[in-house]
């Protein structure tokens, strides 16, 4: 069973920054691609950005140049680091972890870290 565990959230001031950590408990964490989504009250689950093993990190329009996502394959950890925030950016920030293995394509959740950030 993966467990993925986030943790950084909290509150900040608009232009302030925060980084995310999700911790996956994998045993073959590179096979996996790793993403952060967002869901603000009110609004549809919403993705980042993304990273796997061998590639560069994908974004989503509205955090490019701000947000960066990173990945230690040794600590089997993904981080959101996120900067000049902006009161759009508050949301349920959820780590996502998938894999195309034996039992086909799977898909992974964390339990979700608040982000809020003050205008």
């Amino acid at each position: 069973q993966v467990q993925l565990v986030e943790s950084g959230g909290g509150l900040v001031q608009a232009g302030g920054s925060l980084r995310l950590s999700c911790a996956a408990s994998v045993a073959d964490f590179t096979s996996y691609n790793m993403a952060w989504h967002r869901q603000a009250p009110g609004k549809k689950r919403e993705l980042v950005g993304s990273i796997t093993s061998g590639g560069p990190p994908n974004y989503a329009d509205s955090v490019k140049g701000r947000f960066t996502i990173s990945r230690d394959n040794v600590k089997n950890t993904v981080y959101l680091q996120m900067n000049s925030l902006m009161p759009e950016d508050t949301a349920v920030y959820y780590c996502e972890a998938d894999v195309i293995g034996i039992k086909g394509f799977q898909v992974y959740w964390g339990q979700g870290t608040q982000v809020t950030v003050s205008s």
